[in-house]
């Protein structure tokens, strides 16, 4: 990318280089993968994806069991400040031990001494960093829960040293890999001129506005309009956000965030051909959990670094445009603040 991006988030990277890289990485993985079934670790047990993906991994009775992996060990985190991560920690830790005989680790070194990939799962995104570090450190590949940081800055550490030492990470929303975003995203409409993501927003004081819930429909958004966000503008009132993206093309990205009421969700695209909206799907789990399986196999992410620190640094854009007034603020003015 151009406009200030490259320098902060490719150096380093290259065609060759990334596919050389990930060939080893599939003869290295290859191995587990003929021997046995990966063994996978979760740090964090405050979110419901921790029992949610374990029983889709380790049920093989489960209608969408996803095959290849398994949940071994568990390092229990959770963050007391934060409500809803001190609420259910202990009976989510409780689910998998008794239901699936995933065990408790005393520390992260003992979780990562017995397992092949890790799962960082605290919804928390702030300790994200300090234990992305010691799983890079220890060769692990990672899944990265959303948020995958609790800062723009944090984030872009994050795949800087995944980079350096040449350690996949990955991180996503479910949102980007339901088939209905599947199969709005392989329909032709012509040329996209804009696209409209609607879903949930509510906040949490501890993290950037956004980062907290609304990276749901930000992924949905980005997962329609790929990379190439220049500004942002963002309107607040109690009861929903309203950011609007301009693509360097001339294309429009428009995010609506609900801060209450039901967990709604949908993509709308308008193009040249047709005007397409999103069909409405029952939540699940599963699609992400198979990507999370292929990514370890691989080590290939299926969403770039790139477009994910740059859907980053569009939240973060729209907190600095809320911050100024409204006034329209530039990612690449974002990330050189943030940089590391």
């Amino acid at each position: 990318m151009s406009d200030g991006f490259g320098p902060s988030w490719n150096s380093g990277f290259s065609m060759k280089k990334a596919t050389f890289w990930a060939a080893a990485w599939v003869l290295f993985t290859g191995a587990f993968a003929d021997a046995k079934e990966l063994r996978l670790g979760i740090i964090g047990c405050d979110t419901s994806h921790v029992p949610a993906f374990t029983k889709i991994l380790n049920d093989a009775g489960h209608p969408k069991h996803v095959p290849g992996a398994k949940v071994v060990g568990l390092y229990k985190s959770f963050s007391p400040e934060i409500a809803s991560s001190a609420a259910h920690q202990e009976d989510y830790a409780k689910e998998v031990v008794d239901n699936w005989g995933v065990r408790i680790e005393s520390s992260v070194e003992s979780l990562l001494a017995g397992v092949d990939a890790v799962l960082i799962e605290t919804v928390d995104g702030r300790p994200h960093l300090g234990y992305a570090k010691a799983v890079i450190a220890a060769g692990k590949p990672v899944f990265i829960d959303k948020p995958v940081a609790g800062s723009l800055k944090d984030a872009m550490e994050i795949f800087r040293l995944s980079k350096e030492a040449e350690v996949p990470v990955f991180s996503s929303s479910v949102y980007r890999f339901y088939q209905s975003m599947k199969d709005l995203c392989k329909t032709d409409v012509g040329k996209v001129r804009s696209a409209l993501s609607v879903g949930p927003a509510t906040l949490e004081p501890t993290h950037p506005d956004l980062f907290w819930y609304a990276v749901h429909p930000a992924e949905a958004l980005y997962a329609v309009m790929g990379q190439g966000c220049e500004s942002v503008t963002r309107t607040q009132t109690d009861s929903c956000e309203v950011v609007t993206g301009v693509w360097k093309d001339g294309r429009v990205g428009i995010l609506h965030g609900l801060r209450n009421g039901p967990s709604y969700h949908k993509v709308t695209v308008f193009g040249t051909k047709t005007v397409l909206e999103q069909r409405a799907e029952p939540h699940d789990y599963s699609p992400l959990v198979a990507e999370i399986v292929r990514f370890f196999e691989t080590g290939i992410s299926p969403v770039p670094a790139e477009e994910t620190l740059e859907l980053f640094a569009f939240m973060e854009a729209a907190d600095e445009s809320k911050r100024e007034g409204g006034r329209p603020v530039s990612l690449a003015e974002v990330v050189r603040k943030h940089s590391p």
